[in-house]
């Protein structure tokens, strides 16, 4: 069974995380509490929807009395989560992708043939 950290706790592990990566910085803190938020939430859905079996669907009976599958609403919020974990992820830099620096491209110098000849003769 999973276990549910608290909002502290997740707070404290993105702090140090952030601060391995040399990426951390005390105005971050307001972002880092709603990340940290955002994964509490998502950690406590998880719990209940594996208590669940992992069911995705559900019956539902609308006002005219059809009944038709839909998603949980459970898994529907879950889905958001992800998002918005992925998106505050990229801007605290606690994922590859926002790491992802491109390395600045070698300049090929081209030589002249009597540059060439003058280096070899060194």
């Amino acid at each position: 069974m999973t276990t549910v950290k608290t909002k502290k706790q997740l707070k404290s592990a993105v702090i140090r995380e952030m601060k391995s990566l040399g990426t951390y910085k005390k105005e971050y803190n307001n972002l880092i509490e709603i990340y940290a938020g955002l994964l509490h939430q998502y950690q406590v859905f998880e719990l209940q929807f594996e208590q669940s079996d992992y069911q995705i669907t559900e019956e539902y009976t609308n006002k005219a009395g059809a009944t038709n599958d839909r998603k949980r609403p459970i898994f529907t919020a879950m889905e958001s989560l992800r998002k918005d974990i992925v998106s505050y992820s990229d801007r605290l830099c606690l994922n590859p992708k926002s790491l992802n620096v491109e390395q600045p491209k070698k300049v090929e110098v081209v030589t002249s043939p009597l540059d060439q000849f003058l280096a070899s003769q060194k």
